[in-house]
């Protein structure tokens, strides 16, 4: 390439995250590097915006790195709006979101705050990767994800991604030697068995704490969930489009305008 690629870093575990950190060093390696990260943990927030409260960005030194780092206080969303409205000069070459600290894979990308991000830069019309790692520990070993994230980075801004796709990439918590290499797959089918912790508030007031179980339903061999349950690396292309194409003609046969 005759110039650096403008490189939009973003996250949801906070611009502190041990994960961020390593993807950023990852991507200095490779572009011209932003971040635009929150300014406190954002898990869960799928793609949510604000629209009723203020928005702050500061421009902070973390690290020595050449990178640019900036933390806001909003959400992933509203990370890349604001990066790509406000603070980058052009339109970034690509937009990396993590390394998130646990598993994107399957359903869990419907709610997860890191390919939210990459989601809405994809919707900017830029090329856009989530990485993840399968360790929620926020002391997670993030080593042996490098080589990976470094490979895949360089392959999308070779090749570009279609118009509407961004890419979300899980990575097991194996050591290198035991990873077998990467597959490209679609989305397992799975959901989340959910229940909640009741409680009481010494007050009185009924509260509640989330708990579940994640369950499989696909038994698959093309899917991101058998990847890495046999130490494959999964890439899994998602499109923002949720039109679900082979419905429309089959509702179209309920004669809805009788």
């Amino acid at each position: 390439m005759s110039k650096k690629p403008l490189i939009l870093v973003i996250n949801d575990d906070g611009i502190t995250a041990p994960g961020i950190r390593i993807l950023i060093r990852i991507m200095n390696t490779i572009g011209d590097v932003v971040v635009v990260a929150p300014d406190s943990p954002q898990s869960g927030m799928g793609h949510a915006i604000t629209v009723d409260s203020t928005l702050y960005v500061e421009k902070l030194t973390i690290d020595n790195g050449p990178q640019e780092d900036y933390s806001c206080s909003g959400t992933p969303a509203d990370c890349v709006k604001l990066g790509v409205r406000e603070i980058l000069k052009r339109k970034p070459d690509l937009c990396v979101s993590g390394i998130n600290h646990g598993s994107n894979s399957s359903i869990n990308v419907i709610y997860s705050g890191t390919m939210s991000a990459a989601i809405e830069a994809g919707i900017e019309g830029i090329p856009a990767i989530g990485f993840s790692l399968l360790d929620y520990s926020w002391s997670a070993n993030f080593e042996h994800t490098e080589s990976f994230i470094k490979n895949i980075t360089l392959k999308t801004l070779e090749h570009g991604l279609p118009l509407g796709v961004v890419l979300n990439v899980n990575i097991p918590n194996v050591p290198k030697k035991d990873i077998k290499g990467i597959r490209v797959c679609r989305q397992a089918r799975a959901n989340w068995v959910e229940k909640f912790d009741k409680r009481q508030s010494p007050m009185g007031k009924d509260y509640y704490w989330l708990a579940g179980t994640f369950e499989n339903l696909d038994q698959g061999e093309d899917t991101d969930e058998w990847a890495l349950e046999n130490n494959y690396v999964s890439i899994v292309p998602v499109q923002f489009d949720l039109t679900a194409y082979q419905s429309i003609k089959q509702i179209n046969t309920w004669n809805l305008n009788d």
